[in-house]
């Protein structure tokens, strides 16, 4: 009788992703993500590598029990492979090196508002993707984009303040969920495979840069009332509406040739130089509109 129904059919990779999810097994998620990320290192697909290691480690990030279920070989390999990868020649890391040099060649409140146009672009998708359960937060970024355009010619009220610092907890509170990565909620895109909010996670995380972008203006607002100098200004969601983790888990090819992502940095370009040029507030207020109906993944 031994071995009368053969051995049990290895699982796919995405199998096993699609099974983990199912059983809610985080441990088991986050470990096939590192697996694919190592063997996709190991092959020398660096992007795929970038996407997949970063998974893991915002799981295991995420939740002390699935970090102590791993081990420390495990995540600290993980850790070390994702430190190599950011010496790596990729999107990933080029594209925050470009933004930030020509960052500091504008004045604070130019970065400021080159942070907000960058978030304007993000309010459709994500307005869509806060349809899934435990994603409502992303659905107030179009109402966020609107209250701090407003703060650069006027205090905000008390309600809009603490509202504000509500969804920077809210933003920041989304990453440590499975309602954020452990669930697989997505969206349909036409004529593309679905969005899934795990997609958010490239260039350090949609949510997490948006909440250290709303973060620093509240700081700036405080400092501004106490007469103390304001933090510098974050420059980190100008990287964020690339996307590349969708682009590159959807295998769209090198990330250069994607024609959303080289139009997402001609925008980043087009902002830059509108910045530095004669501008008036309603002309900014003209471009978030344009940005808020943007349809990004088109």
């Amino acid at each position: 009788m031994f071995g009368l129904f053969g051995k049990k059919k290895a699982q796919s990779p995405e199998e096993q992703l699609n099974s983990c999810q199912a059983k809610r097994d985080w441990p088991g998620l986050s470990r096939a993500y590192y697996d694919l990320g190592v063997a996709s290192m190991e092959e020398g697909n660096l992007e795929k590598a970038v996407l997949w290691l970063h998974r893991a480690d915002t799981i295991y990030s995420a939740m002390d029990n699935v970090y102590e279920k791993l081990g420390e070989a495990i995540t600290d390999d993980c850790s070390d492979r994702i430190g190599t990868l950011e010496d790596s020649a990729l999107i990933y890391n080029d594209f925050p090196e470009l933004v930030n040099v020509k960052a500091d060649g504008l004045s604070e409140i130019q970065v400021r508002i080159w942070g907000l146009l960058s978030l304007a672009r993000l309010v459709k998708l994500c307005d869509r993707l806060s349809a899934a359960p435990g994603c409502e937060a992303l659905g107030k970024l179009g109402w966020a984009v609107d209250v701090v355009f407003k703060t650069f010619q006027e205090p905000p009220t008390e309600e809009e303040f603490e509202s504000l610092k509500g969804l920077c907890s809210q933003l920041y509170d989304l990453g440590d969920s499975p309602a954020f990565w452990g669930m697989g909620n997505q969206i349909d895109v036409p004529g593309g495979a679905p969005f899934q909010v795990f997609d958010l996670n490239g260039m350090m995380g949609v949510h997490l840069e948006t909440e250290a972008y709303l973060d620093s203006h509240l700081q700036m607002i405080l400092a501004k009332c106490q007469g103390q100098e304001p933090p510098k200004p974050e420059t980190g969601i100008l990287n964020c509406t690339l996307l590349p983790d969708y682009y590159v888990r959807t295998d769209k090819g090198s990330l250069e040739d994607v024609p959303q992502i080289k139009a997402e940095m001609a925008r980043t370009q087009s902002d830059h130089d509108f910045l530095c040029s004669e501008i008036t507030w309603e002309q900014i207020a003209e471009r978030l509109k344009k940005y808020k109906e943007l349809d990004i993944l088109q």
